[in-house]
């Protein structure tokens, strides 16, 4: 790509979308149409079809999708399957009519089958049953990788899909209603560290910054402590105090926390900075014959993107509480899913491109907690 050429990043405010954005302008990329989503409802046909007829991108990342945890994906099947899709099905085939020279759609590793050989190969695709909790979500994503497949397979088309592991970094979705596994265990981690030290005004600065549900930093102490202990962020004390307690009088609160599953499963995990720069040597370097050909006996048209190290979640659960400091206990609600056990994406075809990630799970995290302390 040309260092004037114009692009459109679909989804430019979301954590995947910004760090895109943030590292091609790094390189000194500038003609960037972006548009918000009051701006732009990408899931309207007719306002997509305005905006590309109007704007005329060379080359367009289709970073936008309706995106959330286990939790999330379970309950809102029906928006999930909906929005993607659609978004995924105007951006696409709007990109065909107007001559973009360059699409990359964004997917996600939840693609593969639940009980797939691991590590997970492109190669594995459709060949088994999904997870059920996030299965719409797959579909659409599926169904993405697919539409470019056909796009470039009809019309020659340079469509590329790439599935990135499960990714965290800046401008993360920290709402523990929807959020993903790694930012609600850094959240859940901070808070329950705060009421550790007794540290109320930490509290309430956070929830003023993301309300939990209703309950924001100007909410009554009751309320804040009935709130962290829906969310399984619990002082250790009989019900009597709890109910009663001044909180400037409680120091060295014996504070635990609960969290969903075995704490058995295992994830892979990626800085979504380490993300960008896949995608921004995939967008500048890689074709779909330079996928093909990377191996002759995968003949694929998508790419994995991650750092092929997974560890369970209470292994991850260890490291942020060394990072954050939090010494209380954690314990395990084993009524909740735990998803799919294991999904470790194989990236053989993404270092044969060259690629190597910059951060350590450790130094990635610690990275991600002092912004989030900036950011209160």
């Amino acid at each position: 790509m040309k260092k004037n050429a114009k692009i459109y990043i679909a989804g430019h405010l979301g954590m995947v979308g910004s760090a895109i954005h943030r590292n091609l302008i790094g390189q000194g990329f500038s003609n960037f149409v972006l548009r918000t989503l009051e701006e732009l409802d990408l899931t309207r046909q007719q306002a997509v079809e305005d905006f590309f007829e109007k704007e005329r991108p060379e080359y367009v990342i289709l970073a936008a999708a309706k995106v959330g945890g286990i939790h999330a994906n379970n309950v809102y099947r029906a928006q999930f399957i909906y929005e993607n899709l659609q978004i995924q099905n105007n951006i696409i085939h709007q990109s065909y009519l107007t001559g973009v020279k360059k699409l990359l759609f964004l997917g996600s590793s939840c693609i593969y089958p639940k009980n797939a050989p691991q590590p997970l190969k492109e190669e594995y695709l459709l060949t088994g049953l999904l997870e059920s909790t996030n299965e719409p979500y797959a579909i659409a994503k599926i169904a993405g990788i697919k539409m470019c497949e056909s796009y470039t397979r009809q019309y020659g088309y340079n469509f590329i899909s790439v599935m990135p592991t499960n990714l965290y970094g800046p401008n993360d979705n920290y709402n523990l209603e929807t959020s993903h596994v790694l930012p609600a265990i850094i959240r859940k981690v901070h808070l329950a560290h705060c009421l550790e030290k007794n540290d109320w005004q930490t509290i309430r600065k956070d929830l003023n910054k993301r309300p939990i549900e209703s309950i924001n930093g100007n909410s009554t102490d009751q309320e804040i402590t009935n709130i962290l202990n829906k969310y399984g962020i619990l002082a250790n004390l009989p019900t009597s105090q709890l109910a009663n307690f001044p909180t400037s009088q409680l120091t060295n609160l014996p504070t635990s926390i609960t969290l969903w599953g075995t704490g058995k499963v295992f994830r892979e995990f990626m800085h979504v900075d380490d993300m960008a720069s896949a995608c921004a040597k995939v967008m500048e370097d890689v074709s779909i014959d330079d996928l093909i050909n990377i191996d002759k006996s995968q003949i694929t048209t998508f790419l994995n993107i991650g750092t092929g190290i997974d560890q369970t979640i209470t292994d991850l659960v260890q490291v942020i509480k060394k990072i954050i400091g939090f010494e209380g206990e954690i314990s395990y609600d084993h009524t909740k899913p735990d998803g799919t056990y294991r999904k470790l994406l194989d990236v053989s075809r993404l270092q044969k491109l060259g690629f190597k990630p910059k951060y350590s799970l450790e130094g990635g995290i610690e990275n991600v907690y002092k912004r989030y302390l900036e950011d209160q």
